[in-house]
Order: C-alpha cells, then sequence, then structure tokens
C-alpha cells in the first residue's frame, strides 16, 4: 500500500521543519495515533528510534521504527524495525509566496514467506485505502494548522515610524563618535571623489585616512608606525605585484599571519582586487590547513615566514606570498616587502565588483567551516557596535584579539571608518600587553575573556607596575565571559568593560555595556541598533520573558552561508546562534549553553554552561570546562575538567555544585588538570579534553 499527499503550508519551511524534523512531536499533529514512545537515547536525527501503533485503515502499524534517511531541513524517512513491515516519508519544498510544500507518504504491507503480499491483503489494502488517504490527509492538515496558528509576520518588516527613529539613532551615533565634524572644503573635496569612485568599501579606507589625517599613523607593530598613506601605497604595490601574478576579481587567495602590517596590507590589497580573501587560523595544523585551502579553492597563499613548514602541503601548485620575514624566502616564493620595493605605488582602479571575505568558525565541535560574507559596502555594522560601545573618531585602538578571527578583524574594518591608529602585536603576552598600552596610550583594548583572565594572573606588583590610565574602552567577544572575571577585571582597570555575544554566522546579537554586567551579572546585554534578538521554543513560538529558548537574531551583516554548502537554521526572517538562553524584563540576554551540548541525565535537561558559570565562581578553581559523558544509569550525566588554584578534591567540587544546584546537575565525574585545551581565541576545545593528562 502507498498513499502520498501533499499540502501547502503559509509558513517558511524552516518552521514547518521544527514539527517534521523532531518525530517525538509527531504526536501533536499525527492522526489516528494511538502509542508513540521513545525507545532508545536519541530523541531525533538519524538512528532515533520510537516504539509506535498507528491506526491506518483497517490495519494496525505497530512495532519499532528507526529514522533511516535525514537531510536536514528538506527530508526525513523511517522504516520499521519490528512489527508490521512500513515506511514513512517526509518532504519538505519551497513553496509559492513564501510557504512550504510538505508532502508525506506511507507505505505498508504484509508479505508472505515468499515475498509477495497474500490476495487477503490485497483485498484488505483496496478496501482501507480511502481510509488511509484520509488519515495522511488529516495529519497534513493538522500540521499546517499548528503551524500556521503559530507563525507571526515576519521580524524584518519595518514602518515608516521605525525608519524614522532608525534615522534619528543613526545620527546620534556618528556625532557621538565624532564623524559628523567638518574638514576643510579641499579635504572634503577630495573625500567626495573617492567616494564617488570606491563608495564606503574597506578598500577605500586608508586612502580616506590620507585624505582626511595625512601624516598621522595608521598602523603601529614592532617594526614601527605607518601613515595612513603608507599604508595605502603599500597595499597598492602588494596589489599590483600579486595581479601580476594572476590574482585578480574573483580570485580565491588564503591569508594566514599573526597581527602585523603584513596582514592589513595582505587584505587592503585583495580588498582592491575584488579578490575573495580566505582568513586562516594561525593555530592550524598542516593537514587541516592543507584541506581548508582545497576546499576553499585558494589559488594563492599569504603566511609568515614561520609557517613555512606547515604551509609546504597546502602550498602545493598555488602561488605563494611571506607577509612577515625572518631571512630571505625559498625559491618560489615572493614576499610582500619585495612588491612594495618594486611595484607601483600608484592606485588600483576599483573592480567591478567586491570580493568576499571567508571568516572561519571556531572548529570546537567540528572541523572549522567556512563562513562567507561580502565585503561591506553600508555603515550598518559599524553603527550597530558604535550604539554601544562609545568608540571614537581617532581612537589609538589596541588589537590584541587575533585579525583572523572576527572580532579582531571587525575592528580593524571599523577602525577604517573611523581613522583609528590601530596598535598589534604578534603575540599575546600579559605583561607586554600591560607595557604596550603604557607606552602607546591607547584609548581602546580589542581583547577576548582568556586574554583579560591571563592579565589577571599576573601578580598584583606587575600589574600595578603599568599606567593603563589612557583606557576608555575594553572590548571583548570571542568566548563567553564569566560574571567573576567581569568583576574582577572591573575592580582594577575601572567599569570601562564591553562584552559583544554573536558567531561568526550572526556577527553580532548583544553587547553588554559596564552597566548591565554590574547590575545583572552574566549577562550577555541588549542588542544595539538594528539588531533583532528573539528566543523561541521547541515549536518555533516566542517564549515569555525568564523562559528558556533558542536564540535568534536578525541584523544587516549576517553570513550569506557556508562555503562548502548549508547554512544556519532560520526563523521568521532571524538566524539561529546555535545557543539556548532567556531574557529579562530589561530585554538583557543571558546564555545559557550550546544546543548541541544540551545533555538528558534521568529525563532532565542540563546545560554544562551553568555549571560552568557556578564553578567558576569557586575560589580555588581557575578555569573550567564541563561535558556530557555517556552514563549506565542516568544514560548522560556530567563530567568536570578543572584547572585548580589551590587544595581541591573531587567531593569539595560536587558538595559546592550540589549546595547551589539542582542535584541532577551535580558531575559525576571530575578531573584535574594543568590547562585545557584552547584555540587561537581563547575558546575550550572540548573536543579534545578526553586527550589531557592529569595533574
Amino acid at each position: 500500500m502507498w498513499i502520498e499527499e501533499t499540502i501547502n503550508v503559509a509558513a517558511s519551511r524552516e518552521r514547518v521543519w521544527r514539527l517534521v524534523g523532531d518525530p517525538g512531536r509527531y504526536p501533536r499533529f499525527m492522526a489516528d495515533i494511538s502509542r508513540w514512545e521513545r525507545s532508545g537515547a536519541k530523541r531525533k536525527g538519524l538512528g532515533a528510534r520510537y516504539q509506535v501503533r498507528l491506526h491506518a485503515g483497517s490495519a494496525d502499524l505497530g512495532g519499532e521504527i528507526e529514522v533511516v534517511e535525514l537531510d536536514e531541513g528538506w527530508e526525513l524517512a523511517w522504516n520499521s524495525v519490528r512489527g508490521i513491515e512500513h515506511r514513512g516519508r517526509w518532504r519538505i519544498r519551497d513553496g509559492p509566496k513564501g510557504g512550504t510544500e510538505v508532502t508525506f507518504r506511507l507505505i505498508y504491507g504484509i508479505p508472505s514467506a515468499g515475498g509477495v503480499y497474500l490476495l487477503t491483503s490485497l483485498l484488505a489494502d483496496q478496501l482501507s485505502a480511502p481510509l488511509l488517504r484520509a488519515s495522511v490527509r488529516r495529519t497534513l492538515e493538522a500540521l499546517r494548522d499548528q503551524v500556521e496558528a503559530e507563525a507571526p509576520a515576519p521580524a524584518t518588516e519595518r514602518s515608516l515610524a521605525t525608519t524614522l527613529v532608525e534615522q534619528l539613532e543613526t545620527l546620534d551615533v556618528l556625532g557621538r563618535a565624532g564623524l559628523l565634524r567638518p574638514l576643510p572644503a579641499d579635504r572634503l573635496f577630495k573625500l567626495g571623489l573617492l567616494v564617488s569612485r570606491w563608495g564606503v568599501a574597506p578598500a577605500a579606507g586608508f586612502a580616506a585616512g590620507a585624505i582626511a589625517f595625512p601624516g598621522e599613523a595608521a598602523v603601529v607593530d614592532e617594526l614601527g608606525a605607518l601613515t595612513f598613506e603608507e599604508v595605502d601605497e603599500r597595499a597598492n604595490a602588494v596589489a599590483h605585484g600579486l595581479n601580476a601574478q594572476g590574482v585578480g576579481s574573483g580570485s580565491t587567495v588564503a591569508v594566514m599571519c599573526r597581527n602585523h602590517r603584513g596582514f592589513v596590507e595582505a587584505v587592503l590589497a585583495l580588498w582592491k582586487l575584488g579578490a575573495n580573501c580566505v582568513l586562516l587560523n594561525t593555530a592550524f595544523a598542516a593537514p587541516q590547513l592543507a584541506e581548508v585551502v582545497r576546499r576553499e579553492k585558494a589559488r594563492a597563499i599569504i603566511y609568515d615566514a614561520e609557517f613555512e613548514a606547515l604551509v609546504k602541503q597546502a602550498g602545493r601548485g598555488r602561488k605563494r606570498f611571506w607577509a612577515w620575514a625572518d631571512g630571505p624566502p625559498p625559491r618560489g616564493v615572493v614576499a610582500l616587502e619585495q612588491m612594495i620595493a618594486e611595484e607601483a605605488l600608484e592606485p588600483v582602479p576599483p573592480p567591478e565588483r567586491p570580493g568576499r571575505t571567508v571568516i572561519l568558525t571556531s572548529g570546537t565541535t567540528g572541523a572549522p567551516k567556512g563562513a562567507r560574507r561580502t565585503t561591506p559596502s553600508s555603515l550598518s555594522p559599524a553603527l550597530a557596535l558604535l550604539s554601544k560601545i562609545p568608540l571614537r573618531r581617532r581612537d589609538t585602538t589596541f588589537i590584541a584579539a587575533p585579525l583572523f578571527h572576527s572580532w579582531g578583524f571587525s575592528h580593524l574594518t571599523l577602525g577604517l571608518l573611523l581613522s583609528t591608529t590601530v596598535l598589534v602585536r604578534r603575540r599575546f603576552d600579559p605583561e607586554a600587553t600591560l607595557k604596550a598600552i603604557e607606552e602607546h596610550r591607547p584609548s581602546v583594548l580589542v581583547a577576548v575573556p582568556v586574554m583579560l583572565q591571563r592579565i589577571l594572573e599576573l601578580p598584583a606588583r606587575v600589574r600595578r607596575r603599568y599606567d593603563t590610565s589612557s583606557l576608555r574602552v575594553v572590548a571583548v567577544s570571542g568566548s563567553s565571559l564569566p560574571a567573576e572575571l567581569a568583576n574582577r577585571f572591573m575592580d582594577e582597570f575601572g567599569d570601562i568593560l564591553y562584552n559583544l555575544y554573536g558567531s561568526t554566522e550572526v556577527a553580532w546579537a548583544t553587547i553588554a555595556t559596564p552597566e548591565d554586567l554590574r547590575e545583572a551579572p552574566g549577562t550577555a546585554g541588549k542588542a544595539p541598533s538594528r539588531t533583532l534578538v528573539r528566543v523561541y521554543d521547541d515549536l518555533g513560538r516566542e517564549v515569555p520573558t525568564g523562559v528558556s529558548g533558542r536564540i535568534f537574531v536578525g541584523n544587516d551583516f549576517q553570513f550569506e552561508g557556508y562555503t562548502g554548502g548549508g547554512g544556519k537554521p532560520s526563523l521568521d526572517g532571524l538566524l539561529a546562534t546555535g545557543d539556548v538562553g532567556h531574557q529579562d524584563s530589561e530585554g538583557r540576554l543571558f546564555v545559557e549553553g550550546r544546543e548541541d551540548e544540551m545533555i538528558v541525565s534521568g529525563g532532565e535537561n542540563v546545560y554544562p554552561a551553568e555549571v560552568e558559570d557556578l564553578l567558576s565562581r569557586h575560589p580555588k578553581v581557575a578555569e573550567v570546562a564541563v561535558v556530557g559523558v555517556d552514563d549506565e544509569r542516568f544514560g548522560q550525566s556530567l563530567k568536570a575538567y578543572i584547572v585548580k588554584k589551590g587544595a581541591l578534591d573531587e567531593e569539595q567540587v560536587k558538595s559546592y555544585v550540589r549546595a547551589n544546584l539542582a542535584r541532577f546537575k551535580v558531575p559525576r565525574q571530575v578531573e584535574f588538570v594543568k590547562e585545557l585545551p584552547r584555540n587561537a581565541t581563547g575558546k575550550v576545545m572540548k573536543r579534545d579534553l578526553a586527550g589531557r593528562r592529569a595533574s
């Protein structure tokens, strides 16, 4: 028996998939179900099993089923494992007018010993077919009614009043940043000509700085300072040199550099050519590097001399260039400094279309993916950050966060609008950072939370040896900021700390100001200008204040998808961050953990982040990471990996959690380690924890 029906639903495909993609929710809309119970640890996904009884016409389809096919967001199929043989399949497709076309197919039969249907079965099939078709139809109609009843209006719609308010907010933000101050007429005329050719593309940023602030420092690294004009001309020469080597508009070039002038000049040259730029993590191993370069189809690699051995495999058949040299380059490799010395300094013509910048995800739970973004052509990304973080024109900004990471890179590009003097160092060292702050007097420090932790781990006498009073803003992002760390830092350095929550895919979501961090410890802050944050339940319904759910974000700078294909789940025009959390009555967001880190322990949902946040406040815990592990008794349980400071044992850890959280959140295992494995942005690589040696 084969029954297939199709229906159109006036809601997005992603919203329909909320129900169809999770078999545990089928009893809510599937007709004629008398039993549907999970029979294994998995609730959804390949291998998920259920004990079911479905009344289909004149037959009862009873037994155990297993999900055997899954194309996330598009198709799901199950087969019977025990009981009467049958198969079910959902197919989801984009429908007319933003709706969704949903097809449900059900196949069942009772074969004889020889594999041929019995005559009585054929007769029964003929008699039950109309009843079964009606049952399938009722299922689809119930699904449609439930989804459409819960579907709100698209979140991206803006009224005229909202648009006017945004215009006023824009003027206010630009004014506070000092961007509305007039320039002399001759400089304003030159800027107008530049904008007429390049628009507001970052490729023209240093040229604009050279017009507005001639002779002033743009980039300062270990080699000294470069003016805006020098950076622009050096990047012109690199662009000419790369173009002579076959790199042009639409070409893809991988960049693997630490924080220094060569990174800035390489990226700026690629922008000028309209080439695509793939920013590589400097912590990559050779096989990982080779795989990413192959996947991204890079024509060339620009890298620092120290990575020569690592690039050997990835560089085969590709042009290679040194950005930071420690001697003469090997045969076949050209140094950027050689191009700068030999090539013309004149500007290159603007490309027909801007290139894309690909920033890799952190890869903390799997292989890093390439998140594709068009080079910004408007002020929207800048306005979002400036609406919450008081950055100003001609700040000196110390970017300690890696430039290849979205946080460091965003401040590099934002600095072009603000004509910022960018201070960088190739490697982070906590005391050297304080020394550079005293020497160069930056007003802004851009870092990741673990850098603040390393600074606070310095002896007090060392920290107080350096004058850091020039700092007006310390902006962090890239990983979670524990409340205890935020308060300790502000107690010593003042209430100058700002924390941005977001991801490589969604860019930014919320920003916590010092007031937020003091008033609501642990908060991720509020949504900045032109940003919408919503929290939904598993059925795609917006949850009330204080209730946990999945976090979705809408802004003007979300990624365009992964370079290898696919993207993040979306709902009502908003993109999923992959986290769960809740909002308080003031609109402040609290992130409780990753969706994919949730475990079910003894029937209770547990997020490791809540336990991590608690343990980080223990006076004898320096660092902590909590993960889910298999447990014969409870299905899953928590295991804590702790870097301790002072005497601490397993029972003390458990007692501390037991006194503050529910019993099912107490880790059943505690392992003390010398350090936690982290990537270059300070995120803990939880997949590597099992390989750590105990201290």
